[in-house]
């Protein structure tokens, strides 16, 4: 449990020998900031040993870990991840290969995993290509990241991405890629380019820099303002701002600072950690704002409480005005496949008019960018996107026990 940088010291690493290695950052949701959630989920089972990583959520879990449990299987966790396991061990195939692959055509919904085992690490994407997984070099070596920026850091090079229903299967003899599944629609997860991926990275083999700022160049031309500074929300919205102020040739100015050492609010655990967390990640610089027309840019609003906190700070610094611009449409339908987006009810955009939310948050203007602003911004990419969340169309079906009970989902 805890940052990155704070476990993983140089005496960890020398009880750590080997010659391949997955690791897992997952961030928080609703009641799984407990030790036996974290992952990779590691094993030994008849075949050996076996470590498994997953970024996504599968939408048909709750009914398969039903089913196992029926017929004897015990569960140590409590995230969705864990059916993945259960399903490959128990399989009656020949090869890990093959077991995996039975495995996984008896789920359903988002998965980019890393598995490690005796005979080497696999990579692979579900077929809909939900959740982005890039294939880079270092040396001789093989490395699999969720973002390009992570080779970044170690000076590998990016080759390509895993391509959606493709598996990689990694050892000493170098890389074999297999594509068992049959070809879906791709749906890759459009928010990712809007909010969660970082903009250092290339993910679906588009640079995420890029789309967002066509996402401000867009919101511009859709909805201009009179206004004396544009101001993202930091930091996911700075390229986005950039973006807005280029075209609406309105000053860029950094009128709010962040506090790196506070994460994302919108997951936290609950709303009284979101309010003070709010308070503590955002901090509004007077000088930049006082006696100002603000153009104030975001990514997405999806409670409103942070946000309408952001507002108060930035009048509280005497702004003569505040004008709301979101470079993605209104929220207005939870996340099935890897974003903890609340139950719809939680969401301000499927429970308030634009006008409500305007007045909720004492903005004096408010507009979000249009779907179709939105699918411009990405064209170009590889075609195919999940917006699930702003037009409630699910490209992949799930279980209604998902929707009611769904378990934790997977993060990384």
């Amino acid at each position: 449990m805890g940052l990155v940088a704070d476990i993983f010291q140089e005496e960890v690493f020398k009880e750590l020998p080997g010659s391949q290695a997955i690791g897992h950052v997952r961030y928080s949701t609703t009641g799984s900031s407990q030790i036996r959630n974290a992952q990779p989920i590691a094993v030994e089972y008849a075949r050996g040993n076996l470590a498994v990583a997953h970024n996504g959520n599968l939408v048909n879990a709750r009914r398969i870990r039903d089913e196992l449990e029926a017929r004897g299987s015990i569960f140590v966790s409590t995230i969705d991840s864990e059916v993945i396991v259960h399903l490959l061990a128990r399989s009656t195939e020949h090869t890990l290969i093959e077991g995996l692959i039975e495995a996984l055509k008896q789920v359903r919904g988002a998965y980019s995993l890393l598995i490690q085992s005796d005979e080497g690490i696999i990579g692979l994407r579900d077929p809909s290509g939900f959740r982005p997984l890039c294939l880079g070099k270092l040396d001789n070596a093989w490395v699999l990241a969720s973002e390009t920026c992570a080779f970044d850091i170690i000076d590998a090079k990016y080759v390509r991405d895993v391509e959606p229903g493709e598996i990689v299967f990694i050892n000493e003899k170098g890389l074999v890629s297999i594509k068992p599944f049959n070809t879906v629609p791709s749906s890759m997860c459009i928010f990712e380019y809007i909010y969660f991926s970082r903009p250092d990275s290339r993910i679906f083999n588009t640079s995420v820099q890029k789309v967002r700022k066509r996402l401000g160049h867009i919101l511009a031309l859709e909805n201009p303002v009179a206004g004396d500074v544009v101001v993202p929300v930091p930091d996911s919205s700075n390229m986005a701002a950039t973006g807005y102020a280029e075209e609406s040739k309105i000053p860029y100015e950094m009128g709010l600072i962040r506090n790196h050492y506070i994460g994302r609010t919108f997951i936290e655990p609950n709303q009284a950690i979101r309010d003070f967390g709010a308070r503590l990640k955002y901090n509004a610089v007077r000088e930049a704002l006082e006696g100002k027309r603000v153009v104030l840019v975001d990514d997405s609003i999806v409670r409103g409480t942070t946000m309408r906190k952001i507002v108060k700070m930035i009048r509280n610094v005497g702004a003569k005005e505040v004008h709301l611009r979101i470079t993605s449409p209104p929220i207005i339908s939870p996340c099935f496949y890897g974003m903890d987006f609340p139950s719809r009810k939680e969401l301000i955009a499927a429970t308030h008019t634009q006008e409500e939310i305007k007045t909720y948050l004492r903005v004096d203007s408010l507009h979000y960018l249009s779907v179709e602003g939105m699918m411009k911004a990405v064209e170009g990419t590889p075609q195919g996107h999940c917006a699930a969340c702003f037009t409630g169309k699910y490209p992949v079906a799930f279980d209604e026990e998902t929707e009611k009970y769904s378990l934790e989902t997977s993060k990384c």
